[in-house]
């Protein structure tokens, strides 16, 4: 039976710890790490993977496509499921999903099994960072928010800078069977940790599922997202046009809706809180920023460079172990400090590092590009999660469940557009300056020059989110709805921790 967590006496309050939190955190941190690695190593392994199965890489790309639009549909509705059914039972289930889904493409024979496959890994592993961030946040006491998120973001950062050199291990002297198989043993793993550590959770029954804006939200992001996958080809394409005028259609419908409902599937009305906008505003340039410039490195390494996918994974390593560096520190300064003070000092070591980025030639050696990721990196630990936490400490704390969907699915969104429109700025700079060499093709200077073209890009998109820093501030805590002050909103239960 589920049962709900008791408001603990003062005494029990002041006892928390941030080790009795560490069984339940490591549950989500072992979830979250398999379904973040997953979405990195199959990129490095379509190659591989056109070969084996004899076909062409637009069909291949299908198995990253197919996977990002079950992922894009699920996610809004990750807040109704545990409202409904509790956040430990969803989060469950959508781990033995995705590891179900894993195996299933381990044997898959064809391309479109893999694609069915991959499809059914999207569905499980959507869920997953939404319910995980909203079950850690829920646990934490206010004071320990910003050293418990920085705990659980570190895997975050770690994962996909892992996800290549792993996938390129595999697929050099392994198979390409393990980049899925890898993850039946970490599913188990989590199952069991998960099973017995994850704190029982509330359910609600009598909560009222908006099948308006269930139809509505996958529609909308799915369309979205397969929009800007097939712009990276072209823009102007009937496959493009037709997803982006559906998906803005369904988005633009979705939101008048949930405007009008009282339970709604996602809570829009967050969005009046100023301090709530502010932050998810930074989050999403910062993003912008960084998650185009991380796509757009490795392919620098390995097309211009020429590194294999195993060194370029490992060049990338110090990166994001000043990721893991920063992001711990930050989860603590900011308990003392709030936001502000370190998205401003993270954005400005990621605009340096960029600027740094977009000064590169044919001849700059390797220690200046390593140098350069490792204050990304650093930076990117600073600013993202006490973004992230500021973000959620910005909404009522009945909210968080329906609010932790709602960012992933815009973050997913906007990564989306981020990465595409970077990509097409990439390709019309570097046509752009091998027409100026009279090159009959994209030579080695042109792509260079085109790199740090967009690179600068980036760094602009970063200044600009350091100056918009400027306006963050510390959420003030409010009621809403009769609910108590937040302000006395009570601490965990380190007896509740251990659930069952």
């Amino acid at each position: 039976m589920s049962q709900s967590p008791t408001a603990p006496q003062s005494g029990a309050a002041d006892a928390f710890s941030i080790r009795s939190i560490i069984a339940p955190l490591l549950a989500v941190i072992v979830g979250m790490i398999m379904v973040i690695l997953d979405s990195t190593v199959v990129n490095v392994a379509i190659p591989k993977l056109v070969d084996y199965f004899h076909t062409d890489l637009k069909t291949v790309q299908w198995t990253v496509t197919g996977y990002t639009l079950a992922l894009s549909a699920v996610i809004p509705l990750a807040g109704w499921m545990t409202d409904r059914f509790g956040s430990k039972q969803i989060f469950l289930i959508t781990i033995a999903l995705f590891t179900i889904g894993s195996v299933l493409c381990s044997f898959a024979q064809t391309p479109e099994q893999l694609i069915l496959f991959r499809v059914i890994q999207g569905l499980g592993g959507g869920m997953v960072s939404p319910i995980g961030f909203a079950m850690v946040f829920k646990l934490a006491p206010p004071n320990k928010r910003g050293s418990i998120m920085g705990m659980l973001g570190v895997p975050m950062l770690l994962a996909p800078a892992l996800g290549p050199v792993l996938s390129g291990w595999l697929v050099e002297y392994v198979s390409w069977h393990w980049i899925f198989l890898i993850n039946l043993p970490i599913g188990i793993i989590a199952l069991l940790l998960g099973f017995r550590f994850l704190p029982r959770s509330e359910r609600q029954p009598s909560t009222h599922l908006d099948y308006i804006g269930m139809i509505l939200a996958p529609i909308a992001f799915a369309m979205l997202a397969y929009g800007v996958s097939e712009g990276g080809t072209s823009w102007t394409s009937a496959e493009t046009l037709t997803g982006l005028c559906v998906g803005g259609g369904a988005l633009i419908l979705f939101i008048f809706v949930e405007l009008l409902q009282k339970q709604p599937l996602l809570e829009l009305r967050v969005f009046r809180s100023s301090d709530f906008t502010r932050g998810i505003l930074l989050a999403w340039i910062a993003v912008i920023a960084l998650f185009g410039a991380i796509l757009l490195i490795p392919l620098y390494l390995q097309n211009v460079m020429g590194y294999t996918p195993l060194k370029t994974g490992l060049i990338l390593l110090p990166q994001a172990l000043a990721s893991a560096v920063g992001m711990p520190l930050s989860g603590r300064l900011f308990d003392k400090f709030g936001a502000r003070p370190l998205a401003m000092a993270g954005l400005a070591l990621i605009s340096a590092a960029l600027f740094v980025l977009s000064q590169i030639t044919q001849d700059t050696g390797l220690g200046t590009i390593i140098t350069a990721l490792v204050m990304m990196g650093f930076g990117m630990g600073l600013t993202m999660m006490p973004l992230n936490t500021h973000v959620l400490n910005s909404a009522p704390r009945q909210w968080v469940t329906r609010v932790t969907p709602l960012t992933t699915a815009a973050q997913q969104v906007v990564v989306s557009f981020a990465v595409a429109g970077l990509t097409g700025y990439l390709t019309s700079r570097i046509q752009d300056h091998a027409a100026k060499l009279g090159a009959q093709g994209p030579s080695a200077a042109a792509s260079t020059a085109g790199f740090g073209d967009t690179f600068f890009l980036a760094a602009c998109i970063a200044v600009a989110g350091l100056l918009l820093s400027l306006a963050l501030r510390k959420p003030k805590a409010r009621p809403v709805s009769g609910e108590p002050d937040a302000a006395a909103e009570p601490k965990p239960d380190p007896a509740m921790m251990a659930g069952h």
